[in-house]
């Protein structure tokens, strides 16, 4: 083939990653799968059949030998570390929610697998996401979300260095899931019915207080008890720390209220978490620094959709301010629920990926007493 390419392909050991090795394998490329180990299984205790456990290293080991490719293993726990668990633990220390898959693919995955990639001598990068690669008029590439709204992972994906969209592919891009458990179900791949990591791959438990309790010093802020309070500021209740908390929770709050209630605010300095009704969780703008553009950033006044949350419908925003600078600030037109402080929010024109950053800021309406609310 005329574009036969080299490709180093992520392999997690799950069925995305496996489709996509098999369908660049398929297509008549060279393909290198390798499985990055994260960090150290022993001090991480849990399920084994996460993303990027030991078991995940054996299914991927054990894909590639059907497939007929060579399988190796990166050990990228140095840089995980300190890219993704430093940055976890010091977050939720702040009263504030991450999203460490994000951080691990903007600061540690792609970025190494690049630079080992080239030593190896290739050409491409590829992963199991479902997002999508495509070219202007011009051959400037572009990401996409996937064409399976299901399943669109371009809300992970907007950290990425601009200058690596040149290089990257996405084979499951226009597929939906059930068409890729098909297709590894035709190859008589052991993933096919792999069920999917729901849990942080560090935090396989998904009990983040218990992993936090390891990072943190005792008398650390968000371990320590505080007070649960309304809007007025009317104590409700207390917690045994913010860091069991995020935006938009109901659950741990106590009961015997006359209407349920939702975590609004989480205020680190005095050890606060506001609490109120599900009316008064719609913020009206937000603030959002550590950007990163993949495309021309948007102008002031321009109207483009913003999605919050992985799980969540982009919502219609308009952009306050130019976005030239460290931050950007968008208002919600018509409103946004649960806009969490540390979650990334991510720019779109249509289906095309602009860019993201973090959330800074979150403006909630005006609550009765008449006092806006800003969450930090």
């Amino acid at each position: 083939m005329t574009d036969r390419r080299r490709i180093l392909v992520a392999m997690s050991g799950g069925v995305d990653s496996s489709v996509a090795a098999a369908l660049l394998v398929e297509a008549g490329h060279e393909v290198i799968g390798v499985t990055m180990k994260t960090f150290c299984y022993d001090e991480h205790q849990g399920p084994g059949k996460t993303c990027c456990g030991l078991d995940g290293i054996m299914d991927a080991k054990a894909v590639a030998e059907v497939l007929g490719i060579p399988h190796y293993v990166f050990d990228v726990e140095e840089e995980f570390t300190r890219d993704v668990i430093d940055d976890f633990v010091a977050e939720y220390g702040r009263g504030r929610t991450p999203n460490p898959c994000v951080r691990c693919n903007s600061n540690t995955k792609f970025r190494d697998l690049l630079r080992r990639g080239k030593a190896l001598g290739c050409d491409g990068i590829a992963s199991g996401h479902y997002v999508r690669i495509r070219r202007s008029s011009g051959g400037i590439p572009h990401l996409l979300r996937g064409r399976d709204p299901a399943k669109d992972q371009s809300y992970f994906l907007w950290g990425l260095p601009p200058s690596m969209l040149e290089v990257l592919h996405f084979p499951l891009g226009e597929l939906t899931k059930p068409e890729v458990r098909d297709r590894a179900r035709s190859l008589e791949l052991k993933t096919a019915d792999k069920a999917e990591s729901q849990e942080i791959c560090f935090v396989p438990t998904g009990r983040y207080r218990d992993f936090l309790e390891k990072k943190l010093l005792p008398t650390h802020p968000a371990l320590s008890p505080g007070p649960i309070v309304d809007l007025s500021g009317t104590v409700l209740g207390h917690h045994g720390g913010y860091a069991d908390f995020t935006v938009g929770q109901r659950k741990g709050l106590g009961g015997g209220f006359p209407e349920a209630l939702y975590v609004l605010e989480i205020l680190p300095d005095t050890r606060t978490v506001v609490v109120g009704p599900l009316d008064r969780l719609s913020a009206v703008g937000a603030e959002v620094d550590g950007l990163n553009w993949l495309a021309e950033p948007p102008s002031e006044g321009e109207e483009i959709l913003v999605q919050i949350r992985y799980r969540s419908a982009p919502v219609p925003s308009i952009v306050e301010n130019a976005a030239s600078g460290s931050s950007v600030a968008i208002r919600f037109p018509t409103g946004a629920r649960a806009v969490t402080p540390g979650q990334s929010a991510v720019f779109l024109r249509g289906d095309r990926v602009l860019g993201g950053g973090r959330i800074r800021r979150s403006r909630l309406r005006e609550p009765a007493a008449g006092r806006l609310t800003t969450t930090t």
